[in-house]
């Protein structure tokens, strides 16, 4: 993301987590009321566990906006870990050394980062792994998503998302989402038919002290033809959008559009077919399907952008699986602190965020500016010239 940047900072139990997003055009509107909108969506969903019931999450803005606008600069974003205050964690998350001594982490969770983390950083306590790891972390991408999704707004793009599946629980997706009761749905499904089957496989999981996973789609709608680019690898914004999905916590398989479905069909009923302009429906170049997720070579096409997420279940059970400990090799019972049974619905919002991102950032790349007037100019000017080409 080489126009629009983020970074995130800061540990699950730590003071507080951190997020700079830089890039953003001068002129925008945002505020602290418009993230914190964004930061309950991640918080809610059937399956989540007592850490949000003590996290009322909201972002400080410390730079970048005056007035109510953001001013050209990096905007910093902070986040206060309630959950500091409890337990034990100013002494075990302190920044400074402390006189007491504080147990070493060596029980190690399967699934999770704490092996390769621990070995990687060469660390004999798997706690610094766990902190950073965790997807704690999110909240802090939720937030500066939140940021792009505003300068989405601008140009007209909406980002949703929807569950998919819930373990072996899957929805029947109506043709027209309505988004206002997916919002409602504690499983964030548009089908209503099995909604409650998914909280019956959620609280299923719960009472075998088990977790479950599932799948999530965003779907970003309004987005002009012709962001991203064929004519090199990593210019490609497929690519970009799953290696931004791929990265989101237990995330293990992205696709876009109909990806893996696609792949046993013959060609014949995979393309999607570009209509004559009679059947446009008031905009310029039109499919008769979005089978390719709104993408084509690497190009937006004028569809709606499709990605979907596979999660795995969450690694740290209430059950602990069978594992070895870090510093004698020998058999332990993995580590148990506390986790959600199940958090596809949320990953909806995590995905939101990480799409909204790098939308944003293919925005800036293709229409630049420094204020959001000019930006919006840029884009205003390009969508006349994207009709058909005999015409320019």
């Amino acid at each position: 993301m080489a126009h629009l940047r983020f970074l995130t900072a800061g540990e699950s139990h730590g003071k507080a987590l951190l997020a700079i997003v830089e890039g953003v055009p001068a002129g925008l509107a945002l505020s602290e009321d418009y993230i914190a909108a964004q930061l309950r969506r991640r918080q809610q969903g059937y399956g989540r566990g007592r850490r949000q019931q003590i996290e009322q999450d909201a972002a400080e803005i410390v730079s970048g906006v005056r007035h109510g606008l953001t001013m050209g600069g990096p905007i910093g974003l902070r986040i206060e870990n309630k959950d500091w205050q409890n337990a034990g964690w100013q002494t075990r998350m302190a920044v400074a050394p402390v006189e007491e001594e504080v147990e070493r982490l060596s029980q190690m969770r399967p699934g999770h980062a704490d092996l390769a983390g621990a070995v990687k950083y060469g660390l004999d306590d798997v706690r610094p792994v766990l902190e950073r790891a965790s997807a704690r972390e999110t909240a802090a991408r939720v937030a500066a998503g939140a940021v792009a999704r505003r300068l989405l707004e601008e140009l007209g793009v909406a980002v949703h998302s929807h569950v998919l599946a819930i373990g072996d629980v899957r929805a029947d997706v109506p043709e027209s989402i309505d988004w206002d009761r997916v919002e409602a749905s504690p499983v964030r499904c548009a089908d209503a038919g099995v909604e409650a089957k998914m909280i019956a496989r959620i609280d299923a999981a719960k009472e075998a002290l088990d977790t479950v996973g599932g799948v999530f789609e965003v779907r970003a709608a309004g987005v002009p033809i012709g962001l991203g680019s064929f004519v090199h690898w990593d210019r490609k914004l497929d690519g970009r959008l799953a290696q931004a999905v791929m990265s989101i916590q237990a995330v293990k398989g992205v696709e876009i559009g109909g990806g893996f479905t696609n792949a046993s069909l013959p060609g014949s009923q995979v393309q999607d077919v570009i209509l004559p302009r009679d059947q446009w429906a008031g905009r310029p170049w039109r499919h008769a399907t979005n089978r390719a997720g709104g993408l084509e070579g690497g190009v937006t096409n004028g569809e709606d952008v499709v990605v979907r997420g596979a999660l795995k279940p969450i690694s740290t059970l209430p059950q602990p699986l069978p594992s070895a400990d870090l510093l004698t090799g020998e058999l332990q019972d993995a580590f148990y602190e506390r986790s959600d049974t199940c958090v596809v619905p949320a990953a909806c919002v995590i995905g939101e965020a990480m799409v909204a991102l790098v939308l944003a950032d293919a925005v800036l790349e293709k229409f630049g500016g420094d204020h959001l007037r000019e930006t919006l100019a840029n884009y205003k000017a390009y969508i006349k010239t994207i009709g058909p080409r005999g015409e320019l």
